[in-house]
């Protein structure tokens, strides 16, 4: 469990790594009234209870990036257990998480539930936890339903697997489109300015403005 975006006043974050694949299920909260939210509870659902237990905040919601196993494997389970609603993602993805347990047994991941999210997300709508409003950007090519959930006040960003430091997502899996992903992010995510800091799927975070500079999937040399 790492912490992360924790010099920002008005807001607080950790990362727990959950499953094989190493995935940033992230807890964030308004660091006012303590209430938070789960980006992506992949699997490992105890670790992540017993992270927010020692964090001391009051899940509210689950928010979903996009559909993929090693991000939703979780969520039917974690929302039993805080008896929150699950809100995302973009509803391109409800193929997704109408096969999570054949995408889980794929990966030798038994426990995972189909379930559907109690809300959809569409591009331009928000959605808020405390008092910290995000901004969803529809960003299709990793997956045809991902969303970023973006708030400009914190200067931060939640880009599920979008962007990642140094690269990009896959686009090899149904629904991926490796044009369309980097449109999404060069339409959509770069231009909302390079002091933009961000928490991605996997591994360190990094800035709009850093991967704009030093990507090579961003600046024409991959």
């Amino acid at each position: 469990m790492t912490n992360a975006n924790e010099t920002k006043a008005k807001a607080g974050a950790i990362i727990v790594p959950v499953t094989l694949f190493e995935q940033n299920c992230t807890i964030l909260w308004d660091a006012e009234t303590k209430q938070a939210v789960v980006f992506d509870p992949g699997g490992d659902v105890p670790k992540i209870l017993a992270a927010i237990e020692k964090t001391a905040v009051k899940v509210e919601k689950i928010w979903l990036t996009h559909g993929h196993i090693d991000h939703v494997g979780g969520a039917a389970e974690l929302r039993d257990a805080l008896k929150v609603p699950i809100v995302g993602p973009h509803q391109a993805d409800k193929f997704l998480l109408d096969n999570v347990v054949t995408s889980g047994a794929q990966f030798g991941m038994s426990g995972v539930r189909n379930f559907a999210p109690d809300r959809w997300l569409a591009e331009g709508e928000q959605v808020q936890i405390g008092a910290l409003t995000f901004d969803i950007l529809h960003c299709p090519g990793h997956s045809p339903g991902s969303v970023v959930y973006y708030n400009k006040e914190l200067q931060f960003a939640h880009v599920g697997d979008v962007l990642f430091n140094g690269s990009v997502g896959r686009t090899d899996l149904p629904g991926g489109s490796h044009a369309t992903l980097i449109s999404s992010i060069k339409d959509k995510l770069l231009p909302l300015g390079d002091d933009i800091g961000f928490i991605c799927g996997h591994g360190a975070g990094s800035s709009f403005g850093q991967e704009r500079l030093t990507n090579p999937f961003l600046t024409g040399e991959m």
